[in-house]
């Protein structure tokens, strides 16, 4: 990544925690981020729900919790194809 931008490793890796870190505050947040030609981030949340201990058979309780999704974008998609 460094050396693709003509920058040193020390500000690519202070570039890259700068844009994790506002990306994780936005979601935190319950806001969407779409990074055009890579895709979008969203938070969702999931419900409570019953599920089974495999070892034991034992139903358990699931919390419910929000999860991040990424839908990725067409240009992304197309790059894997």
């Amino acid at each position: 990544m460094a050396a693709a931008a003509g920058l040193s490793k020390v500000d690519s890796k202070k570039a890259l925690d700068a844009a994790l870190d506002a990306i994780s505050e936005a979601l935190r947040s319950g806001d969407k981020v779409a990074l055009l030609g890579f895709g979008t981030f969203s938070v969702s949340e999931r419900p409570a729900r019953t599920g089974v201990n495999p070892a034991t058979g034992e139903k358990i309780e699931i919390a419910a919790k929000k999860v991040i999704k990424f839908k990725p974008g067409a240009e992304l998609a197309d790059s894997v194809k």
